[in-house]
């Protein structure tokens, strides 16, 4: 039995907002193998003269990332920046209680800095601060060593260390997850909200064109969420420019028709901590709106995580390294569909994390590096979903699920580009039936197809390894699947799939 076909309409009169190039960003920390034997291993015969895979280099290239946060994460909590600046002989070795490895602190700021560089104009690096063991005056010291031209002694140290230019970092982390129990240096939203407050005044006495984002929650399932945002803005309304959203997502007990609809809470989760905020500026009488940085989120097995590594205050163990499945990258593309249908609002977003650290980019020590089935959503998202998001309202069949109750089949946005090109990012859900969709072009200036890419597999566990790096890849859709006529596109997607069609 077929399922009845799925619509909505496009009209560039009904638009959500432009798309922020910050919305494809990402995350190195230094956690397991993400810095080492990921994107830094001196050695490695495809590393260059700094230590950088070149191979990693080009991946990260084609996977678009943009903003790049850094150095965490919890390991940032118990950060000493001083410690990744300098020769590299000089830089102490630390134990990091985040993940109970030893850092070796090989990879520091300027490390970070070159490799941004060499990943391209387009890469920036966003910043964030030891909040949960310091406080404002070693924030105000790394600001100054990073960002002042020259003439004081921290600048000048920077430029002793071999950087004459400064860094030039505009956007900053004040703190991570500092709702959490977990984090090294907790602290309540009071206690947060003042120490953030004071952070973002000084580092705006110092340049007041920063950004700044607080610490929102954790997730949408802390005991304290919305209070936590409330409390943070109340103190920190005027000096910050985000709040920060943190939400990973895995299938439990075998629910997979939950987990396919993981995007109906990361839409949830949006939403709710717009009305908080919009709440606390109603409050304040502030005109002012705060937009949010959703700079975690993931498809993480978290059950399956090890929470420490197998050598205790081990060098880079390897921690978190999911392999993902195709089921996994079409609920992963569902995300990113969830992200730009809210891009009025979500500004900044990070896909933790970059590299073997629950990555869309996996490497070998010494060996290749290879594609995960994430890495073609996020790729193709960065590569065709710049410009303005079109307003979808999808009128689709529904299938229930026992975590969100009825859910829709189809989950799509569509982002019409500048030159008036529109390219449709569309989900089907269903795991056993292909999914007819219409979609009404009328409004829009789309005459013709260029493109429909499919991802999708009989095999729905199928995984990219480092014995079958290309086992997935997107494919063209069947011949005839697709097809725009008389200001309609009419299709099929395949069951459980993630489409990506381009339109001219």
């Amino acid at each position: 039995m077929s399922l009845r076909t799925s619509r909505f309409a496009l009209d560039p009169a009904f638009a959500v907002g432009e798309v922020d190039p910050r919305l494809f960003g990402s995350f190195v920390e230094h956690l397991g193998r993400c810095v080492y034997t990921g994107i830094h291993e001196p050695g490695h015969p495809a590393a260059d003269e700094d230590g950088l895979r070149t191979d990693v280099l080009a991946l990260v290239r084609e996977l678009g990332a943009t903003a790049i946060r850094y150095p965490g994460g919890n390991f940032v909590s118990g950060f000493k920046w001083e410690d990744s600046v300098g020769p590299l002989e000089d830089r102490p070795r630390r134990l990091d209680l985040a993940w109970h490895s030893t850092e070796t602190n090989r990879f520091g700021l300027s490390e970070f800095h070159t490799f941004l560089q060499k990943v391209g104009p387009h890469a920036e690096p966003m910043m964030a601060l030891n909040l949960g063991t310091r406080g404002v005056a070693e924030a105000l010291e790394l600001q100054e060593y990073a960002n002042h031209p020259s003439g004081t002694a921290l600048s000048d140290l920077r430029v002793s260390h071999g950087d004459k230019e400064p860094f030039g970092i505009k956007l900053w982390c004040l703190g991570n997850e500092m709702d959490g129990p977990w984090q090294t240096g907790h602290k309540t939203a009071e206690e947060y909200g003042r120490l953030a407050a004071e952070t973002a005044r000084a580092m705006r006495q110092l340049d007041p064109s920063v950004e700044l984002v607080a610490c929102g929650s954790s997730g949408q399932g802390m005991q304290t969420f919305a209070a936590w945002e409330a409390t943070v803005l109340a103190e920190t309304y005027d000096l910050v420019d985000y709040i920060s959203l943190h939400a990973y997502y895995e299938e439990h007990d075998g629910d997979r028709d939950s987990f396919l609809a993981s995007a109906v809470d990361m839409e949830s989760f949006i939403e709710n901590v717009v009305a908080t905020c919009d709440h606390v500026g109603a409050r304040l009488k502030s005109k002012k709106k705060i937009n949010l940085s959703f700079d975690e989120w993931n498809v993480w097995y978290q059950t399956r995580a090890e929470s420490k590594p197998p050598e205790e205050w081990a060098e880079a163990p390897r921690l978190l390294e999911d392999l993902y499945t195709v089921t996994d990258a079409v609920v992963f593309g569902s995300l990113l569909i969830a992200l730009l249908r809210h891009a009025d609002r979500v500004t900044v977003a990070c896909l933790a994390q970059l590299v073997n650290v629950i990555a869309p980019i996996m490497t070998e020590p010494g060996g290749p590096a290879w594609r995960q089935t994430t890495f073609f959503p996020f790729a193709q998202a960065s590569r065709y979903g710049r410009g303005t998001v079109l307003d979808v309202r999808v009128d689709s069949p529904a299938y229930p699920t026992q975590r969100y109750g009825d859910v829709d089949l189809l989950h799509a946005t569509a982002v019409q580009a500048d030159d008036g090109t529109v390219t449709v990012f569309a989900v089907n859900r269903s795991r056993t039936e292909a999914l007819p969709l219409t979609v009404d072009l009328r409004g829009t200036s789309v005459g013709s197809l260029a493109e429909h890419s499919v991802l999708a597999d009989a095999d729905p566990d199928a995984r990219n390894t480092l014995a079958d790096p290309e086992r997935v890849a997107p494919h063209p859709a069947a011949e005839g699947t697709t097809a725009v006529s008389d200001g309609s596109l009419v299709t099929t997607l395949e069951p459980l799939s993630w489409n990506v069609i381009r339109l001219a």
